[in-house]
């Protein structure tokens, strides 16, 4: 029949418009600044990367796999060395440029060293169009604490997984 599709969907609106009076359930609309919707915990926004205790404790040792594999190629390491020039396992520089950056997680999957994952945080808007949306490595630091916090489960995993490799390493300097 011509147009069934069409009355279908005008059902299925007038249907959520009654119910949306007698569920609160089933109302939509979010006054957004001052109630947001939570964000799920797989959500991904935009890299950080994860220090342990201290800012100096840096997850990351530069090895370059999450600027390689980056298909728009906005993040930028460039290793730390000592005052012999002998490269040290730390960048001297990580940035990351916001305004090329596709939010697509790839350099979360393929960080080896549980470095860099995603952020929940939104709100990123900034006056100059390239300058101010490229981040520095003081910029993307954040806290374990903050990646358990808005990532538990992950957080769970990652720190059990990273507890059973320190025995290993542990035995073998012993040696």
């Amino acid at each position: 029949m011509f147009g069934l599709g069409v009355l279908k969907g005008l059902w299925v609106t007038l249907k959520n418009f009654v119910l949306s009076y007698f569920t609160k359930e089933r109302l939509t609309t979010v006054q957004y600044p001052e109630e947001r919707i939570p964000a799920i915990e797989r959500y991904r926004n935009f890299p950080f990367l994860i220090y342990d205790g201290k800012s100096e404790n840096l997850r990351c040792v530069a090895c370059d796999i999450c600027a390689k594999e980056c298909p728009p190629q906005c993040i930028y390491i460039v290793r730390d060395t000592d005052e012999n020039g002998k490269p040290l396992k730390r960048p001297k520089t990580f940035d990351i440029d916001y305004s090329i950056c596709m939010n697509c997680g790839i350099c979360e999957e393929v960080c080896p060293f549980d470095a860099i994952y995603m952020d929940h945080e939104f709100e990123l808007s900034e006056l100059g169009r390239f300058e101010d949306l490229m981040y520095h490595k003081e910029d993307l630091l954040k806290s374990a604490e903050y990646f358990a916090k808005i990532r538990p489960t992950d957080a769970v995993r990652i720190e059990e997984k990273r507890k059973a490799k320190q025995p290993k390493t542990e035995t073998k300097s012993a040696l």
